[in-house]
């Protein structure tokens, strides 16, 4: 519906520049001017992210703004990355116990305590990070601070808790099944990094879900749960100053060093390029992804491949207008009715990451599919225009600008990025950043990890017509005379 609503909307604002009278030159520059100016003054009037690090380590990030609500939340250097295959999953199961009581709030206190405040707690696992936040009323920081301290430094693990929530997770395994394109993505990442810890799901086997103990989860949490693996971060109404003196009161009792033997880096997570095909033909579509290896976090590349996946653009038929958008992909699929949706994506961990494309199609439209997205592919490397490019920057320029609606997703830039960069970068550092990208710099950088490279692919649902692995890797260049 919002996608329509745009396309009527934008068919309004055209006819009314056909038929109506011509604006003045001067009107135009002023309302260049005028548009210009204020992206500028949005860049450079955000709230500096002040940054302090405490005696045990713990980052303590903040944004302030004049918002009568915050945001407060824990990033935390730990995931699915860090598990083994015995102890994978243990994260996810974690996740689960926290929010179940802690010693000092046993049971159902920890949840009505946050519910008395009126305020709202969440939380996710993901590959490399964990975070635990509150969104509250900004007053109520300093509790929002120390129920996050509790939550992380004395969860219960109840027996009894464990074994209920067991049997919750088992369930949502079950569930998760159903959703192709997430068993999709976790197959192309089995498939890419094969024999390492990337490959992992974030939620685990049924198998160990099943046979995780209390022991487990509790040497997961003094493992990973350590100050110098977190950043507290706060964005919204709120002071540093408060905050850090809330972190020293409620954080100072976490240790500086690992239990043990420190927790060992990251080994290299190869990329292989190689498949895995689960055939089904019971299903009426089918999930394709294809991905080659991408950036790390740092990696300067990952702003032009930004730009390249919004060449490609995105497209759903349930949105309309696909043959209307920019994306010349889209186009194609509106035209010849190649599939259902289509999205690029851009994952990237510490060291490495999935650059690449996932479609939903209809059985007898995957080689087409797949040959106009490859086609798609090998243009960015050898024939991408400048036009296409300007296109591409202002749409992530509005994408970048967006993520300022809300305090809960600054919250989670400064956390992420503090994990990630290890510094919050600015959005004036990230304009500029996109500024710089040129057709050249994306025609290179695309051939550098698009062109001739061996892809990952994984596929699920009736997918017979999917193409030989030798056929899809030989569209990977063209063979230029």
């Amino acid at each position: 519906m919002a996608a329509r609503s745009v396309c009527r909307a934008g068919s309004a604002a055209g006819r009314a520049l056909l038929w109506g009278s011509r604006p003045s030159a001067a009107l135009l520059t002023l309302t260049t001017k005028r548009g210009a100016a204020t992206y500028a003054q949005t860049l450079q009037n955000i709230p500096e992210t002040q940054v302090t690090t405490l005696e045990n380590g713990l980052r303590v990030a903040s944004e302030e703004s004049n918002q009568p609500t915050c945001t407060v939340g824990l990033w935390i250097e730990a995931g699915s990355r860090y598990e083994d295959i015995k102890t994978n999953g243990a994260g996810f199961f974690v996740e689960h116990m926290v929010f179940k009581g802690t010693k000092k709030r046993p049971g159902s206190a920890f949840e009505k305590e946050v519910e008395t405040l009126g305020a709202h707690l969440n939380g996710y696992t993901s590959r490399e990070q964990t975070a635990f936040y509150i969104k509250a009323l900004s007053k109520d920081m300093p509790k929002a601070v120390e129920l996050l301290s509790d939550l992380v430094q004395n969860c219960a693990l109840e027996d009894s808790q464990i074994e209920k929530e067991r049997g919750i997770i088992l369930q949502e395994l079950k569930e998760m099944d159903s959703n192709l394109t997430d068993v999709t993505f976790d197959y192309l990442h089995a498939t890419a990094y094969q024999g390492t810890a990337l490959a992992h799901t974030v939620e685990g086997t049924t198998e160990n879900i099943k046979r995780l103990t209390r022991a487990d989860l509790a040497s997961y949490i003094d493992t990973h749960f350590k100050a110098p693996r977190m950043v507290l971060a706060a964005a919204g109404g709120i002071s540093h100053r408060e905050l850090v003196d809330a972190a020293k009161q409620h954080f100072t009792g976490m240790p500086f060093t690992y239990r043990g033997d420190s927790v060992p880096a990251l080994s290299r997570c190869r990329f292989t390029g190689s498949e895995i095909r689960a055939r089904d033909d019971a299903l009426p579509l089918a999930h394709i992804a294809l991905a080659v290896e991408g950036p790390g976090w740092a990696d300067p590349d990952n702003v032009v491949l930004n730009v390249a996946n919004a060449i490609i653009g995105r497209y759903d038929c349930t949105f309309g207008g696909g043959k209307n958008q920019s994306s010349r992909l889209a186009a194609l699929a509106v035209e010849h009715n190649l599939c259902h949706s289509f999205e690029p994506f851009n994952t990237s961990y510490s060291d490495t990451g999935l650059f690449g494309f996932h479609f939903v199609s209809d059985p007898l439209s995957i080689d087409d599919m797949m040959f106009c997205a490859q086609r798609e592919w090998m243009r960015l490397c050898t024939s991408t225009t400048e036009s296409e490019v300007t296109r591409a920057k202002n749409y992530l320029r509005n994408t970048m600008v967006a993520q300022l609606d809300g305090t809960t997703r600054v919250c989670e830039n400064i956390g992420s990025h503090l994990l990630h960069y290890g510094r919050c970068i600015p959005l004036e550092e990230w304009d500029a950043r996109i500024s710089a990208v040129d057709a050249r710099m994306v025609r290179d950088v695309c051939s550098k990890y698009i062109y001739d490279k061996c892809p990952a692919i994984a596929a699920v649902g009736p997918i017979e017509q999917l193409l030989d692995y030798n056929r899809i890797r030989s569209a990977m260049y063209w063979i230029r005379l």
